[in-house]
């Protein structure tokens, strides 16, 4: 019996032998030679390495503004995606949640833009923006507002904003599905229920919808906070960091750093402070979102 349950022990850890294999070479080695970079200055050309330490996280830290800047730029984005796109996904969900006319039609519709490639959607709204011959500044004109026309992505002023936009138009549809599915699993019984004990509309989605709802809200935050903070092509098909670092996040100013600098081991250093401070962040949500479940 014994030698049974050993054999069915070690049977069932073969199993997952080869997804640990390729978990090991694909992620935990990567990321131990992440680690290993940081700590030398590499031009990622030359085989000559300079260990240099802990200097770099500490100049990083210190004395590099345009990288916490990125992250300011990458937090205003996400607040932006957090509450409006959000918030448009849910008002789109609860309505195709309803027995509509044509309502399958619109789930395809606002499923589009997250499955349309980032650079195709920032050479779009590009367009859209240009300050010359975009269709934005034409609309405006037609609208008699002709005074509000400009170079939406050069303008230092509305250049962050405009890409959030895009960011949350290509965006939404992610939440819009997996908040339409957790309306879905809803039992429609205490619907039902509430309407007969005579609820209104307003008091079945406050005390019925939004309690059932919960996980689902802060699986969306996640993703939606992880998803954001990690905003790169969209920023490069548009405005490529600028003007003057007013749309650079972090991924483009590693990214610049490790291309543009040839300072791999720096551009490792900021990937690292970058990954732990999302490590951070998802943990705290994880952790809100038991003791919300509890109450």
């Amino acid at each position: 019996m014994n030698a049974y349950r050993l054999r069915s022990v070690f049977g069932n850890y073969g199993f997952i032998v080869p997804a640990l294999g390729l978990f090991l070479v694909f992620s935990v080695y990567p990321l131990y030679q992440v680690f290993v970079l940081s700590l030398y200055h590499y031009d990622g050309i030359s085989p000559e390495k300079v260990f240099v330490g802990l200097d770099q996280f500490k100049e990083l830290f210190l004395h590099n503004q345009v990288f916490w800047r990125s992250m300011g730029n990458a937090a205003v984005i996400t607040f932006l995606a957090l509450t409006v796109q959000n918030l448009l996904a849910l008002l789109l969900a609860l309505a195709c949640d309803r027995d509509i006319k044509f309502g399958n039609v619109y789930r395809v519709i606002f499923y589009i833009p997250p499955v349309l490639s980032g650079i195709v959607v920032g050479l779009i709204w590009q367009w859209i923006y240009d300050g010359n011959y975009g269709l934005l500044n034409h609309l405006l004109s037609v609208l008699k507002l002709g005074h509000l026309k400009r170079a939406w992505l050069s303008d230092g002023d509305t250049a962050l904003y405009a890409v959030a936009v895009v960011h949350m138009w290509r965006g939404f549809g992610w939440g819009f599905i997996i908040l339409l599915a957790g309306l879905q699993s809803i039992p429609r019984e205490l619907y039902e229920a509430a309407r007969v004990d005579g609820a209104s509309a307003w008091h079945v989605f406050r005390h019925v919808t939004v309690p059932l709802m919960i996980p689902v809200f802060i699986l969306v935050a996640i993703l939606t906070i992880l998803g954001t903070m990690q905003i790169f092509d969209i920023i490069i098909s548009t405005t490529g960091g600028g003007p003057g670092y007013h749309t650079e996040v972090p991924m483009t100013r590693m990214i610049f750093t490790m291309v543009g600098a040839s300072q791999f081991g720096y551009a490792c250093a900021m990937g690292i402070v970058f990954g732990l401070l999302l490590l951070a962040v998802s943990v705290m949500q994880i952790r809100l979102s038991r003791k919300m479940r509890q109450i």
